[in-house]
């Protein structure tokens, strides 16, 4: 009796298995045996301890962030002017509105205030939910004041436990997420426990809680974790609706709670883009993510009151182009080397000239140019001239907006996570770059009917997805400090997964003419486990004294100036109260 190893048929990266490293037992005629009742018990029971850890984790990690919250500022024997202004940042004017809707006489009136708001600029009337993404604060608020708790609870506390909260869907997604592409729940555990020894640079919740970064990003680690889901192999038909389902949804609010949205995910379809183009994700699923992805951006617009920045966004004309260019262009994927580079360079080129030319068109009929300060920003930031442009300007004097110091990198390897991440970045580069080239060359057009033919190097459609993801939004965060937050917690997920694989160090291994089976499932689980022990003997002592360490908010001036304002208008907090 043999077992079914991963193998290669027609496409370059298809796999034979949906989880490669789970054997199947099957006879010497090919006929393939179920699993034994001891092995379906053993996945169950797997399965079920990985998903105990998972939520352990995260609940874990939200308590963290709240304690170092509370004894951050003493957030709960303070008063309650000097708990809003201790928002920093726009953080207080995002508050505010939470306030304002929970202070109305209704929630009718809460909507109207925020739909005719002439508070947030002088001598104007403007409509917050199109101008802004506060469609959280006004579904927490109607949460509050629907819910019997509000003897219970203030409205603060509700606001900041559910931004902590998010972040154990947040921990929970990257964990899922690294389970998927390795295999086995260990790596999502490693994953987890880099996530918050890196805490500095892989979030900033505990101290700037409203910012809208914190809001979107446990739904986008939601979304990779149902998109490493969708790419993989042999989905029946109801798993794939259902998990699409998931995919839109988490679009759809991850979109509706950041302004940043739609450049996220341009830089999400052109990871799409390049693995389609290069044969290494399948087609019929990538189109069904474009068609999401600009649903759920429609369906921001319409909740914004038709927010023609959305309908102007690159985003929309890349994937509308990409779609036109692929009705125009047949068998892109057919024919020798050559032939299909030169295809595939006329496909980028035309994908390029509809993308311009739509944005384009949409921008002129809309008469729309509330989106030219940040090409304006990103062209002087990069050298291709100066700007006038004020709003320009200011991004360039934010230090956020700078390039990512390098003593980020030093803080990353002492927990090792950036040499972990750097070692799997170069070994799935490396066999990307030869999947790629043999898709291209047409040697993986082979029918073959009664046998299978196996290839040392292969990489699966999610891994792949994975890898591209990673290394663009990384070119992000390098140029973008304010980005890396989308990049640091996507590395920890891919360093795991890389020290969790199968895959992985059976090519270490094979390179180095050392390969067994045995010796990849005592590598793989070993290493894993030899590193978590490494990071929790260096990391806990310094954990502790962190959720030991007791501080007091102190800022007299500022609630003196606040006690002021409020005396002198008596109309309540006004905005932008952060000072």
């Amino acid at each position: 009796m043999t077992t079914v190893r991963q193998r290669r048929v027609g496409k370059g990266t298809e796999a034979a298995e949906d989880q490669p490293s789970e054997e199947t037992s099957v006879k010497p005629d090919g006929k393939i045996l179920p699993d034994p009742p001891g092995g379906k018990l053993w996945n169950i029971l797997s399965i079920t301890v990985g998903g105990i850890v998972a939520i352990s984790l995260g609940l874990l990690t939200s308590v963290y962030v709240a304690t170092l919250h509370e004894n951050d500022l003493w957030f709960s024997n303070i008063k309650e002017v000097e708990r809003e202004i201790s928002f920093r940042t726009e953080c207080g004017l995002y508050y505010s509105y939470y306030k304002q809707m929970i202070q109305a006489a209704s929630i009718q009136q809460g909507l109207h205030g925020l739909v005719y708001d002439n508070k947030t600029e002088s001598v104007r009337t403007i409509n917050i939910l199109e101008r802004m993404n506060v469609y959280q604060e006004v579904f927490l608020s109607i949460l509050y004041r629907i819910l019997p708790i509000q003897q219970y609870l203030e409205p603060v506390y509700f606001y900041i436990y559910t931004l902590f909260g998010l972040q154990a869907v947040y921990v929970i997604a990257l964990y899922v997420t690294s389970w998927l592409l390795s295999g086995t729940w260990l790596s999502g555990l490693l994953a987890a426990c880099w996530y918050i020894t890196n805490r500095v640079d892989t979030t900033r919740v505990e101290f700037t809680i409203p910012l809208r970064e914190n809001w979107a990003l446990p739904f986008f680690a939601v979304q990779i974790a149902a998109i490493t889901y969708l790419l993989r192999a042999h989905l029946q038909p109801a798993q794939e609706r259902l998990t699409l389902m998931v995919v839109f949804i988490a679009t759809f609010l991850f979109s509706l709670t950041w302004q940043f949205n739609q450049f996220m995910m341009l830089i999400q379809a052109l990871a799409l883009f390049i693995l389609d183009s290069l044969d290494m994700i399948p087609t019929a699923k990538v189109t069904w993510l474009y068609i999401i992805q600009i649903s759920g951006l429609l369906l921001v617009c319409v909740l914004q009151f038709f927010n023609s920045m959305i309908l102007g966004s690159l985003l929309i004309s890349f994937n509308v182009s990409v779609l036109i260019a692929r009705t125009i262009q047949k068998n892109l994927k057919k024919g020798g080397l050559l032939n299909r580079l030169g295809k595939l360079i006329l496909h980028v080129v035309l994908v390029l000239c509809l993308t311009l030319l739509i944005n384009k068109f949409i921008k002129k009929i809309l008469n729309l140019e509330s989106d030219e300060h940040i090409f304006k920003f990103l062209k002087a930031k990069f050298g291709f001239g100066a700007t006038r442009d004020f709003d320009a300007n200011l991004y360039l004097c934010e230090e956020a907006f700078g390039l990512l110091p390098l003593n980020t990198f030093s803080r990353l390897s002492s927990t090792l996570l950036f040499y972990v991440y750097g070692f799997v970045l170069f070994l799935l580069t490396v066999a990307a770059v030869i999947v790629a080239f043999r898709n291209l060359s047409g040697s993986n057009q082979v029918h073959l009917k009664d046998k299978m033919e196996e290839y040392t190097v292969t990489l699966k459609p999610e891994a792949a997805y994975s890898l591209v993801h990673t290394v663009l939004f990384g070119c992000l965060a390098l140029s973008t400090m304010r980005m890396k937050y989308l990049w640091t917690s996507h590395m920890c997920v891919f360093a795991s997964f890389g020290l969790c694989s199968a895959e992985v160090w059976k090519l270490i291994l094979k390179c180095l003419h050392l390969y067994t089976s045995q010796r990849t499932q005592v590598i793989k689980y070993s290493i894993p486990i030899i590193t978590l022990l490494y990071i929790s003997f260096k990391f806990w002592p310094g954990i502790m004294d962190e959720l030991s360490e007791l501080r007091e908010f102190y800022d007299p001036d500022t609630v003196e100036l606040m006690n002021w304002i409020n005396s002198a208008v008596n109309s309540g907090a006004p905005r932008g109260q952060s000072g």
